[in-house]
């Protein structure tokens, strides 16, 4: 058996507190049926409170024991807020006198509830008496600058209020282990100030009863409870849910626990902030001690007020600190405004960026580049931790300030990351920003050993019972940091939201200008075609008609006559292939690729065969190291690539025995590459190659190799040409989602590498 994960279902969080199918003895229930009012279940203890047995009261309505005025009032309550009625002054004749109850109506699976506690004589607390009561409180509590004056206000005041021995302000925090921050109490008591209290003394079914409860008094732990009859609600044969109950039994556990403790009586305060149990006003006295319902009203609503405030306290505390954070903040942001990459923007003050939520180590992962600042984790730990981070993300932020406890793999860096600081810029790209707080060893003053002890029952499950003992235990807490303020959360947040809108906007303009850069290109491409099909009809008719003199006119031409005529035919055959080139680049930006299945084997077996045709006179040697792949490609043009880099490397060729290599990279040699042309590459595309041991490049001109008709060398030199096939290598490269680059060594050779996309697999 697994003796934690057994331990850690505690009986304690499966207890059903909510159907005890008892009652505190301090009032009567009755559980009402509609429209009657007929009582179908009634607490047993109505011979004590109203002198008649509960057999008195089963099955007959409310009528037959309240004048008629009080039913009407009842069932108005019944169609109105609760909350805005309770309670109802109700007096009920009983055997020998009137008893005047305090009446708390309330719905149970949509049959009504209604408890009676005894009143305090009608006329003791009217309005006046209760805003007499209440006003000098609020008024304190509005004038408390920090939240530390609030709590020490709300604890004085409920106890003077109260008659409390003890009276504390009880916070959670986020793992929901408790804190009292506050303290009014006896002078003969030992303090509670500044004590820790385990999650599991406040189970998770008791903090939603206290959500539901804003109030919830036990006025002595040693009563008996008091029995419902029948034992289930007749209606639905299940037990009665007691949630919204103000005499709800409690339970033993914690009955056991109080006890432990030497409390005799206890009220709570609930303190619901944003929706969620921020804390209790905590309350003991250490005999039996009944409170009004009326003191009750006074304290839930000091509650009411003090959740209200919680927010504001807060932010007053610590504020040149928030202060300043809010100005290194709009520093950033500024500065991201002004800068073409939000990283650079981030980088450009490393020493604030850790200042913005206090850390002292951050990570900025972009498109999975990873840059370390500070006191953080290694590069390999680092990025095992943001595939784990991507998981734990919510609303695109994730914070402890207990690493270690949730990823297991942080113990061995805990020392620069017990803290982290989590924010997803975009998560498909890993865009992140995660800053990291040093492991703080903290001295946590317990009210006892947190850990409960276990019992094994004689069926061998376990029960885990309340600690005995609550005398000051200390523990030494390793792997956690100091916790993350809330204004530091939101500031980091705040940074997110303006990096995310600067990206956005980059964006749009980006695609704005795309979409510009594409209609000119098209329109660019059109008038290319166009310009250069009108040019050549004209171009033909200068050809011809020099042609026509050199046969017509040539006997009654002088040399130099001739000559001239001989160099326009030239002049025009070349202004004519200049023209077919250009013809030929625009139709590359204008025509669709037929991708397709491509075995480049074969692809470059012709290539090879058509270059031997056309330079049969020449020697040369073309060597293929290993075979080449099968890639999706546009096999027409892709042909023309091999067939231009691999002729440039023939014509291009001083060498008595020529050679070219053609091939692609292996692992080793593809990484080099790879790391120092494709940065920002997610998936490496395959790399082939063309190398030559011809007349090389010189370096100054590597990069004006690929400009349209530039020839590095005289129209007569080296065959010639018009010096656009290179600039068309580069367009169907790229049209192909690739690149094409160059190393050379002038004199010795020349090696061009490319890439055609992502297009095939290694």
């Amino acid at each position: 058996m697994n003796t934690t994960a057994t331990v850690n279902l505690t009986n304690c969080d499966k207890e059903p507190i909510h159907i005890p199918g008892f009652i505190q003895p301090q009032g009567v229930l009755f559980l009402l049926k509609e429209p009657q009012l007929e009582i179908v279940q009634v607490s047993k203890n109505t011979i004590k409170l109203l002198g008649l047995s509960p057999q008195h009261f089963l099955n007959r309505t409310l009528s037959n024991f309240l004048p008629q005025d009080q039913i009407d009032s009842l069932n108005n309550c019944l169609a109105e807020d609760f909350e805005n009625v309770n309670p109802l002054k109700l007096s009920i004749q009983t055997p020998d006198r009137t008893c005047i109850f305090n009446g708390i109506i309330h719905r149970s699976e949509g049959m009504p509830i209604l408890e009676l506690e005894p009143a305090i004589a009608q006329d003791e607390y009217n309005f006046f008496e209760f805003y007499k009561m209440t006003k000098g409180t609020l008024s304190q509590m509005q004038n408390a600058s920090t939240l530390s004056e609030l709590c020490s206000v709300i604890v004085r005041e409920v106890r003077r209020l109260t008659k409390f021995d003890r009276v504390m302000v009880y916070q959670f925090d986020t793992e929901g282990a408790g804190r009292v921050i506050a303290e009014d109490k006896r002078e003969n008591l030992n303090t509670f100030l500044g004590l820790h209290y385990p999650d599991t003394d406040i189970p998770k079914q008791a903090r939603r009863l206290y959500k539901l409860n804003l109030i919830r008094l036990i006025p002595d732990v040693n009563y008996q409870p008091t029995e419902l009859i029948p034992t289930y609600n007749p209606v639905t044969n299940r037990p009665l849910d007691l949630s919204f109950s103000v005499l709800r039994s409690v339970s033993p556990i914690h009955i056991e626990y109080l006890k432990n403790m030497g409390v005799a009586a206890s009220m709570s305060i609930s303190l619901i902030k944003d929706k969620q149990l921020w804390g209790l006003i905590a309350c003991h006295h250490y005999s039996p001690k009944f409170v009004p319902y009326e003191i009750r009203t006074a304290c839930e609503l000091f509650g009411q007020v003090m959740a209200l405030e919680i927010a504001n306290k807060q932010d007053n505390q610590n504020l040149d600190y928030k202060v300043r954070l809010n100005h290194i903040k709009s520093d950033f942001i500024s500065r991201l405004s002004e800068q073409e990459n939000w990283v650079d923007g981030l980088l450009s003050e490393p020493d604030n960026l850790l200042a913005l939520v206090g850390a002292q180590g951050v990570v900025i992962c972009e498109s999975g580049h990873i840059t370390l600042i500070g006191h953080t984790p290694k590069l390999d730990e680092v990025q095992a931790l943001i595939d784990w981070v991507g998981e734990q993300l919510n609303n695109d932020i994730f914070s402890t300030d207990s690493l270690p406890r949730l990823y297991p793999k942080a113990y061995t860096f805990k020392a620069v990351a017990s803290g982290l600081l989590a924010l997803a810029i975009t998560r498909t790209q890993k865009n992140y920003i995660l800053w990291f707080r040093e492991e703080v060893l903290q001295s946590v003053n317990w009210a006892g050993d947190p850990k409960k002890p276990v019992k094994v029952e004689a069926d061998g499950s376990l029960t885990i019972s309340p600690r005995k003992s609550f005398e000051l235990w200390k523990e030494t807490v390793r792997g956690k940091s100091l916790p993350w303020q809330q204004c530091e959360i939101d500031g980091a947040i705040e940074l997110r939201n303006a990096i995310v809108r600067i990206v956005l906007h980059r964006a749009a303009q980006l695609a704005e200008l795309n979409v510009d850069l594409e209609r000119s290109n098209t329109e660019l491409d059109a008038f290319v075609y166009i310009a250069s099909h009108d040019l050549k009809e004209p171009l033909r008719g200068i050809h011809n008609y020099s042609t026509f003199l050199l046969e017509d006119y040539a006997d009654v031409l002088n040399l130099e006559g001739v000559s001239k005529l001989e160099t326009l035919v030239r002049l025009t055959q070349r202004m004519e292939d200049l023209i077919n080139s250009l013809l030929h680049f625009s139709r590359l930006g204008r025509n669709e690729l037929v991708m397709r299945q491509t075995n480049l084997n074969e692809l470059v077996d012709n290539v090879i065969e058509v270059l031997r045709m056309s330079n049969h006179k020449s020697e040369f040697e073309i060597c293929i190291p290993r075979p080449l792949p099968t890639i999706q490609c546009d096999r027409i043009l892709v042909e023309e690539v091999f067939t231009n880099l691999i002729g440039n490397a023939l014509k291009y060729n001083d060498k008595p025995e020529k050679w070219v290599e053609v091939g692609w990279l292996d692992p080793v040699e593809h990484e080099r590459i790879y790391q120092s042309q494709f940065t920002d590459e997610v998936k490496p595309p395959l790399i082939f190659y063309i190398r030559d041991n011809g007349i090389g490049i010189r370096e100054k001109h590597i990069d004006t190799v690929f400009r349209i008709f530039k020839r590095l060398h005289g129209p007569n030199q080296y065959g010639g040409g018009t010096g656009a096939g290179l600039t068309i290598v580069k367009k169907i490269v790229e049209r192909h989602g690739g690149r094409i680059w160059i190393e050379s060594t002038y004199g010795e050779g020349s090696t061009f590498y490319f890439t055609l996309g992502n297009s095939g697999e290694r």
